[in-house]
């Protein structure tokens, strides 16, 4: 029997370990908890964190996603949700908005992340259908319920503490988006990122800025935080932030070499088994290759001077 590969056999592991998570409630500190949501139904993951006298949710989810996650919350404390914070706009975080809102809570997020709903949600916001309008059309859940923005906002931060718990919103730069903000528990050095840090070969980079990505997970990682809960796939430790950042610095990398070699956008989509086999190469980074590189590298080379990839 041949050995596997210690990046294979990592990635196996790993995939592994995030099944068997799947809408499972883990215990990250008393009072602290994380749930891995289900990628087969575009589920973000979700945190909260109890309080003496409510509760504050970490991501709202698709409305499907919201319904998941309500009872495993219910079924840890019977104090009410008071807080909801969107990390970011995108629909997998902040559709579900409207069923947390009716139970009570307030919608907390960045400014930025309002400004970019305003920009993709411009049928909420009385312009031509945008983003929900679009996402309505496949998914009932969308459908059958309504937009809700965040309507307490903070351009820095934002800190919640009642003397035994301290949660601090924080926004460190762009990423993901430009409204990715950060829910960190400084007493227990928990970091949950949204989807400014996954586990796993979810990032979606169409709102991001690869090069901002960066140096913001520079600051990130000033904060010491020793467990991180990704938007998307298991929760771990620093790691996540240090591979989620060098996979953006060797996927750069990547795609100035074929540029700085005179390859047409064409030729670099036909190199693309090349670079993903190099990537993968790296146990580090080689869970955060996704099966289709196109988006990534296209990505990568419209930010280094390049022109998009065919599609």
């Amino acid at each position: 029997m041949k050995m596997l590969s210690f990046g294979l056999a990592w990635l196996l592991l790993s995939s592994a370990v995030a099944v068997a998570q799947i809408n499972t409630v883990q215990t990250v500190a008393p009072d602290v908890y994380f749930h891995a949501g289900d990628p087969r139904r575009g589920h973000s993951n979700n945190g909260w964190i109890v309080f003496d006298d409510f509760v504050l949710v970490i991501d709202a989810n698709y409305p499907s996603g919201a319904k998941v996650v309500m009872p495993q919350i219910a079924a840890t404390t019977a104090k009410p949700v008071r807080f909801v914070f969107d990390t970011h706009h995108h629909g997998d975080h902040a559709y579900g908005n409207q069923l947390w809102a009716e139970g009570g809570a307030t919608v907390v997020a960045s400014t930025r992340t309002l400004d970019e709903m305003k920009q993709v949600e411009t049928g909420f916001f009385g312009g031509a259908p945008g983003r929900w309008e679009s996402a309505a059309k496949n998914r009932p859940d969308v459908a059958e319920t309504k937009l809700k923005p965040p309507v307490m906002l903070f351009p820095q931060d934002l800190f919640l503490d009642d003397g035994r718990h301290r949660v601090e919103l924080r926004w460190f730069g762009a990423g993901h988006t430009k409204g990715d903000a950060y829910a960190w528990l400084p007493k227990e050095k928990i970091l949950f990122t949204g989807d400014a840090c996954v586990n796993g070969p979810h990032n979606n980079v169409n709102d991001g800025s690869l090069t901002e990505w960066i140096k913001t997970l520079d600051r990130v990682k000033q904060l010491g935080a020793e467990k991180v809960c990704p938007g998307h796939g298991p929760m771990g430790g620093p790691e996540i932030i240090a591979d989620q950042q060098n996979y953006f610095v060797a996927l750069l990398a990547q795609a100035k070499a074929q540029l700085a070699a005179g390859k047409t956008p064409a030729e670099i989509k036909a190199a693309l088994p090349a670079i993903s086999a190099a990537l993968k190469q790296d146990p580090r980074i080689a869970r955060y290759v996704p099966g289709n590189l196109t988006a990534h590298l296209t990505k990568a080379c419209v930010e280094l001077g390049g022109q998009p990839l065919p599609k």
